[in-house]
C-alpha cells in the first residue's frame, strides 16, 4: 500500500495513475486528477470537497520533515543560539518545504484516497 501512495497510483487496483501530468513541478497540474481511474473505474473524487483533508495529512509530513531536519541538522552542523545557527536552520527548512510543497501536495491526496478507498485487484474492467 505505502508503494502505491508514493508512487501516486489508484489506491483500489494500484495500477493506475492519480495524476494526469506525471511531474508534480508543471505548478499548473500539480494536483490535476482524472475523474476515474483507467484500469479499474474507482471514482477518484468520492464526494463533493472531499480533498479537503488532505490539509491535516499535509501537515503531518510537514511536521515531520520539520523534526527530521532539525534532528539531521543537529546532528551534523549544531545548532545553538549563541551562533544564530537555528536561524540559518530555520531559512534552510523553510525553503526545503517550499521546494516539496508539489510533492506533499501529491502525498496527500494519495494517502487521503488510500485511507478510505482499500485495494481489491478483482476490480480490473475488462476490455
Amino acid at each position: 500500500m505505502l508503494l502505491s501512495v508514493f508512487r501516486g497510483r489508484c489506491p483500489r487496483c494500484r495500477r493506475g495513475r492519480l495524476f494526469t501530468d506525471p511531474n508534480p513541478y508543471h505548478l499548473k497540474n500539480t494536483v490535476t486528477m482524472p475523474h476515474e481511474c483507467a484500469v479499474c473505474g474507482q471514482k477518484f473524487e468520492l464526494e463533493t470537497g472531499f480533498y479537503f483533508g488532505t490539509g491535516y495529512v499535509s501537515y503531518a509530513f510537514t511536521v515531520l520533515i520539520t523534526g527530521l531536519s532539525f534532528v539531521l541538522w543537529k546532528l551534523t552542523l549544531g545548532i545553538s543560539l549563541d551562533d544564530n545557527s537555528i536561524f540559518w536552520w530555520l531559512g534552510a527548512n523553510a525553503a526545503l518545504l517550499v521546494l516539496l510543497q508539489p510533492i506533499l501536495q501529491r502525498l496527500s491526496r494519495s494517502a487521503w484516497i488510500a485511507f478510505f478507498v482499500g485495494y481489491n485487484p478483482d476490480t480490473i474492467q475488462q476490455e
